[in-house]
């Protein structure tokens, strides 16, 4: 990396959006100055116009579901039987074929304002279940298909044992599978974290995982101080076999075994009782709503502005990629409360963007990104306020245009570390990238 100067037409700092904004960064890829009121672009500095946010963090991603957009919207369904279509996907990948998708699926974030990617990571072995030579082949291949895109990943290395409660992992998914919680964790320790990649753990789900195995899991990540993330309660079939299995909720189950806490992110968290939203919001637990998912799968509205009084921070995923669109993701907290409630104004703009960039960041181990502030890394998303979408709203307005109005169309640069990505909206590392995800899925599907 090299020192960078850019030059902003507005940024958001602090809360308030400031017109002609300096950042300067260092070669390190930390910014060193932010300096605001500078009327025009200084001698050498990169002009980016429009309005230049944190870069954005995608905290909750299964990189090969993109591969299923547009293919699981024919016919009805539930959530289980979308479930059948991306396990017969998940059958035919490859370390090789994953790399050529994951790549063009991050460049794809990264057009999007995506500077970080949390990728929830089970697909770890051959279609047999028999390991690879190289036991985090498939692992290594997400790794360094982020490095290709140039942006930063957390891999959610995930423990997936068990196909329900006290049931075996089906032939479907035995490659997800280690067998046992101690040789996830052997394997998983193989994993090595780079200047672009952390690493992190995951509990697939409580159905997935048995309870005498969760405290392995939630110890591997307490002892590298690592991230732990985990889907909660996506949908009410899992709360009643839990509820069957064990006599309590699975927030409650967690609770009991010492999981929940600040470094634990709880996906989806969508069918919760009072007293589970107490356990989450009381224990710190952080909270990744994914609502573009969630209605695609027709899994219902969770409790997102409950679980924030009750002291739960928020962040934001595109899961399955149903679309990439973090200020999509941001707007649809505060609307789809809108809905449940018939009310307005549960989440401001600011709030819904600390969501889309601090929360996510932090969630995903990276706490020193998701602000524009001299230490921080230089990781930025310009949006375009000149688009047929942002257009004409005041300056002072330009945070509420970004995100109510503002789709991934309108990104037009993504700086990561001080690195430009995206310029005027063309990714400067993968070239062409639809034709990338089109030649990737296509491959996929047909076994090539």
């Amino acid at each position: 990396m090299t020192a960078q100067l850019y030059w902003t037409e507005y940024a958001w700092l602090n809360g308030i959006v400031e017109p002609g904004v300096v950042i300067a960064t260092a070669d390190t890829g930390h910014i060193t100055t932010v300096r605001p009121g500078v009327a025009e672009p200084p001698v050498g500095a990169v002009t980016l116009r429009g309005l230049t946010l944190p870069g954005l963090a995608n905290a909750h991603s299964h990189a090969f579901h993109r591969a299923l957009r547009g293919a699981a919207q024919i016919g009805g369904g539930t959530f289980w039987t979308w479930r059948s279509g991306m396990y017969d996907l998940a059958g035919r990948l490859t370390p090789e074929n994953y790399l050529a998708l994951a790549t063009a699926v991050y460049a794809e974030m990264a057009m999007a304002g995506v500077t970080c990617v949390g990728e929830f990571h089970y697909v770890h072995h051959n279609q047999d279940g028999t390991p690879y030579r190289e036991p985090n082949a498939m692992g290594e291949a997400l790794i360094a298909a982020a490095a290709a895109a140039g942006i930063r990943i957390t891999l959610l290395d995930t423990c997936y044992l068990s196909s329900g409660f006290g049931q075996p992992v089906t032939a479907q998914q035995r490659r997800f599978s280690d067998g046992t919680a101690e040789r996830w964790a052997e394997r998983a320790a193989g994993l090595r974290p780079g200047t672009h990649a952390r690493i992190g753990a995951a509990i697939h789900s409580v159905r997935a995982v048995p309870t005498d195995a969760l405290g392995t899991v939630a110890g591997w990540a307490a002892e590298r101080r690592a991230p732990l993330h985990l889907h909660l309660s996506e949908q009410p079939g899992e709360n009643e076999d839990c509820q069957r299995a064990h006599g309590r909720t699975p927030a409650r189950l967690l609770a009991d075994h010492g999981v929940l806490g600040p470094s634990t992110t709880a996906v989806h968290a969508t069918h919760l009782t009072d007293e589970d939203i107490e356990l989450i919001g009381r224990s710190d637990t952080r909270v990744c709503v994914c609502p573009t998912t969630e209605r695609d799968l027709a899994d219902g509205i969770g409790p997102a502005a409950r679980l924030r009084a009750a002291g739960s921070p928020l962040c934001l995923g595109s899961d399955s990629h149903a679309v990439i669109d973090l200020l999509e993701e941001a707007r649809a907290l505060e609307l789809d409360e809108r809905l449940r409630s018939r009310a307005r104004g549960h989440f401001t703009a600011g709030q819904l963007m600390r969501a889309a960039a601090e929360h996510g960041h932090a969630a995903l181990g990276w706490p020193e990104a998701g602000r524009i502030e001299p230490g921080w890394l230089a990781d930025l998303t310009t949006v375009a306020l000149d688009s047929v979408r942002t257009a004409g709203p005041p300056r002072e307005l330009a945070l509420e245009a970004a995100v109510f109005a503002a789709t991934n169309a309108d990104v037009r640069h993504t700086v990561v570390g001080g690195r430009h990505i995206v310029r005027d909206g063309e990714h400067q590392l993968v070239h062409e990238v639809p034709s990338r995800l089109h030649r990737a899925i296509r491959a996929l599907r047909d076994g090539d």
